[in-house]
């Protein structure tokens, strides 16, 4: 029976029409969501492309002590070791590229900063044109793109749902679970409706795919299928994790995925549809990371535009401009280049502004590989895979069973005499400050030996603090150290495969010629039994945008047959909640 779509004209009065009546729906009832930290990717499985917005939201302030404004740009730390930190390293990176060799042999030269701060200081705002700007609609929510165009004056409170690729829950306003679910929910409401021309009462028949990011929290998954199901009253949704779909996307069965977002990259080998566990790595950096470090080499080069603030999101909006525009690793390109670029005054004056750029466009897309210059944002972190908290509703949940079960093995320990109230047995050395949470990550309690040892708790507490090593460190991986170590986590087998081929998705590492540079940094890395694999490095593939790989890969699974058996209906999802994401979720959950 060939596909059909269902008519809107067969919802009448919200009445859908049953389940089992439905006939079996094409590409074009399915909606793909991808979420990310500074943009919303959505649109029909059918769509040649998505539609992108600003994945913000601004309301307008109640009180006036009750603030809160997410910027769209990390802000500077202008701690002095840190500033001090940041031009070592910049030294540190013009030295190597100065060592470098151009394509035709010939070495690099560097024009001295003291030449291009003379030349910028000397340089004047020229008035090109006035415009008149549009006005500002002064409604109480304010979505996607017109959040950037807010001005100045106004009280408004700006939220992010997503920052560096997790829930953004803080202590401040509009940072509870509940709030971050309810901007999220008004923001895809208004890219369906508005962008999608879906209307609302015609979502029962609709179906969703929601991209969610490789190292997932399982209550906050848990939420979002109750968002779109529940509370959206979506057909029927299910999870994809960003980096199976960008395989997807890209035409691979096995690649080691690097995704560069705006506020985090992330990293894990998938093979044949599994993305690896042991291999999934985020990093607290991105894009928006590499603009502040752009800004400030700018800076230290006189940059014209003395009013500029990162604080601002114009400004902000500016210098993501800048960055793209003028930024890349072509070490072909040395020595200083005049560049302009207009800005428009509040009054609607449009100026342009001419400035000198050397070594500053290499130097800040190379702060990827050398992190100490990311440390102008803050400190960072290394994040893995970890369980969470048990799901209750679920009876069947392996957390949820080591948990109920933590009081038989206390009983065990205390026959043995070795239980939390007696670690003689341990001697001096430092277990985790909860026991019971190295038992229930590591130890299956049920059915425990009567003869069990305390000291099986040390072997287990010493595994997991080596493995909290690796992935919160306090030092802070650079993207190829990242690589290598995730592909190093995998079989000996899927190494090979993993070298072979490397997958460069998202929209922080769009700079001509850094896949080069990448590939030749993980190749001086690479063990002697894998060099003779051919590694490629890969990032615009036929022409397609990395920033919509993902987006496309999940289209392309939404609408395989074999996809049939996971897509959870709302009414499964209302009926056993939690379990059903265990039983058919594409992934271990």
């Amino acid at each position: 029976m060939p596909n059909l779509i269902i008519p809107a004209s067969e919802i009448m009065n919200n009445n859908v029409i049953e389940p089992a009546q439905q006939q079996p729906v094409i590409s074009h009832n399915i909606i793909i969501i991808h979420p990310g930290s500074q943009n919303l990717r959505i649109g029909r499985a059918s769509d040649p492309y998505p539609v992108t917005l600003h994945h913000a939201i601004a309301r307008k302030r109640l009180r006036p002590d009750l603030i809160q404004v997410d910027t769209l740009l990390p802000a500077i730390y202008n701690d002095q070791n840190i500033l001090a930190e940041l031009d070592e390293a910049r030294l540190q990176v013009s030295h190597i590229l100065q060592s470098c060799l151009q394509s035709d042999g010939s070495r690099r030269y560097a024009t001295p900063p003291q030449q291009i701060s003379a030349f910028n200081r000397r340089s004047r705002l020229e008035v090109v044109r006035n415009t008149k700007e549009e006005p500002f609609s002064h409604e109480n929510v304010i979505i996607g793109d017109d959040v950037l165009n807010l001005p100045e004056n106004e009280e408004y409170n700006v939220f992010y749902p997503i920052r560096r690729g997790v829930f953004n829950i803080h202590a401040g306003v509009g940072g509870s679970l509940t709030s971050v679910l309810h901007d999220l929910e008004t923001i895809w409401l208004h890219a369906i409706e508005k962008r999608l021309k879906i209307p609302r009462k015609h979502f029962p028949v609709y179906k969703v795919v929601l991209v969610i990011p490789d190292i997932f929290n399982r209550k906050h998954l848990s939420a979002l299928m109750n968002l779109v199901l529940t509370r959206m009253n979506f057909n029927s949704c299910f999870l994809v994790q960003d980096h199976i779909a960008a395989t997807f996307g890209a035409g691979f069965t096995s690649a080691c995925v690097v995704d560069v977002g705006d506020q985090k990259t992330s990293i894990s080998c998938v093979d044949d549809g599994i993305s690896q566990p042991s291999t999934r790595i985020r990093l607290d950096y991105g894009g928006g990371d590499i603009t502040v470090v752009f800004y400030r080499l700018l800076q230290k080069c006189s940059f014209p535009y003395k009013q500029c603030n990162l604080l601002k999101t114009k400004d902000a909006v500016l210098l993501q401009k800048l960055k793209e525009d003028f930024c890349h690793v072509d070490l072909d390109i040395c020595g200083p280049r005049e560049k302009s670029f207009e800005i428009t005054s509040s009054e609607g004056c449009v100026q342009r502004v001419t400035l000198q750029v050397g070594d500053e466009c290499l130097i800040a897309p190379l702060s990827l590989f050398t992190t100490d210059l990311l440390s102008i944002t803050g400190t960072k972190g290394v994040h893995g895979q970890v369980s969470y908290e048990f799901q209750s509703e679920d009876p069947h949940d392996a957390n949820y069973l080591r948990e109920t079960s933590r009081k038989a093995a206390k009983e065990n320990l205390d026959v043995t005499g070795d239980g939390p109230g007696n670690m003689s047995c341990l001697g001096n050395i430092p277990l985790p400050l909860d026991i019971n949470s190295v038992m229930e990550e590591d130890i299956v309690v049920d059915g425990l030996d009567p003869t069990f040892h305390a000291s099986s708790l040390l072997t287990a507490a010493g595994n997991i603090l080596q493995e909290k090593e690796i992935f919160e460190s306090e030092i802070l991986l650079s993207i190829d150290q990242a690589i290598m170590q995730s592909i190093e986590r995998c079989s000996e087998e899927l190494r090979k495969k993993m070298y072979s081929c490397v997958l460069i998705v998202g929209g922080g590492m769009k700079f001509v010629g850094i896949n080069t540079w990448l590939q030749n940094k993980i190749s001086l890395q690479i063990p002697y039994m894998y060099r003779s694999e051919q590694m490629d490095v890969l990032t615009f593939l036929k022409e397609t945008d990395p920033q919509i790989t993902t987006w496309k890969g999940a289209s392309l699974m939404a609408t395989l047959e074999s996809a049939s058996e996971l897509w959870i209906k709302s009414q499964d999802w209302l009926d056993n909640g939690a379990k059903t994401l265990r039983e058919k979720a594409a992934f271990v959950w």
